[in-house]
């Protein structure tokens, strides 16, 4: 039995992710890997998010990040550990989150108490993130903690959104959703990435989202219109409340207070982040 409010965990979570997000988004990202060879923006996403893994083939990529067309994957690994380690890549991500982190947030966030207490606060979460079956989450679990305080921050954001992200793959498999059809019904409602991000990120075609959106409908979760039914929005639901308590451990571990003050902080930082341009106008929506 829980001991947080409902959805407290998810609402923490939601502060927190879209600012480790931000490193993804960021030219200095971009840049980072230039200087390594890597100059494609899709392999250099793959290879960021992934380098954790190590020098991982497309096969485990396309399953961990569940989401993208296999054949975009195995265009890019495991060539890309030919141009630059995981290692290297690691640490030019890092560099690029301490950029990213400064210049969206500004040095007088950068060094304030309130970051030092917000990465004390995460970093208490995750001793109660746990590895079996959750392997982004297991292999960033497995490097170092960074000194500077805004960058332990970013790392055990890091951490939650991985552990919140592979359970959520759990619930996805159980509710029979496959890659692209998770994709569709997350747009359709209005919270997810929009289909024109989708199409030019995951990989798929328009007849591939198409496609799926069909098979939504012949289950009955999504209209004619392409909006969710009654069912399509109670099975959302259900996917969240789902992953909410095979993450619940974390916030659990937190407590109540703690939690709701990692939330304050944490939307803080979100809305200088946002507000400073971390995010594409357009990413979000059904458009």
């Amino acid at each position: 039995m829980s001991t947080l409010p409902p959805r407290a965990g998810r609402r923490c979570h939601n502060a927190l992710n879209p600012l480790h997000s931000t490193v993804y988004f960021s030219p200095d990202l971009a840049e980072e890997l230039a200087r390594l060879g890597i100059e494609d923006p899709r392999a250099a996403y793959f290879a960021a998010r992934g380098a954790a893994l190590g020098a991982v083939g497309p096969g485990t990529v396309t399953a961990a990040f569940y989401n993208f067309n296999h054949e975009l994957v195995a265009r890019h690994l495991p060539g890309v550990w030919a141009v630059a380690s995981p290692a290297a890549v690691l640490d030019a991500r890092l560099r690029a989150a301490d950029a990213t982190l400064r210049r969206v947030l500004g040095e007088e966030i950068i060094a304030s108490a309130e970051m030092t207490e917000a990465a004390e606060l995460a970093l208490r979460a995750t001793e109660a993130c746990t590895r079996h079956a959750r392997p982004l989450y297991a292999a960033h679990a497995d490097l170092p903690v960074p000194e500077p305080s805004h960058l332990a921050y970013w790392h055990a954001a890091t951490l939650l959104r991985e552990h919140r992200g592979d359970a959520h793959l759990a619930a996805l498999l159980t509710a029979d959703l496959d890659p692209l059809e998770a994709l569709v019904s997350h747009t359709a409602t209005g919270k997810g990435m929009s289909p024109r991000w989708v199409l030019a990120t995951r990989g798929w075609r328009r007849a591939d989202w198409d496609a799926a959106a069909e098979r939504l409908r012949g289950r009955g979760l999504l209209d004619a219109e392409g909006e969710l039914t009654e069912a399509g929005t109670a099975l959302r639901a259900e996917l969240e409340e789902a992953t909410d308590r095979m993450d619940a451990a974390p916030y659990e571990h937190l407590g109540t207070d703690g939690v709701a003050r990692l939330t304050e902080l944490g939307r803080g930082f979100l809305f200088a982040a946002a507000s400073a341009g971390a995010y594409p106008e357009d990413l979000v929506g059904k458009g």
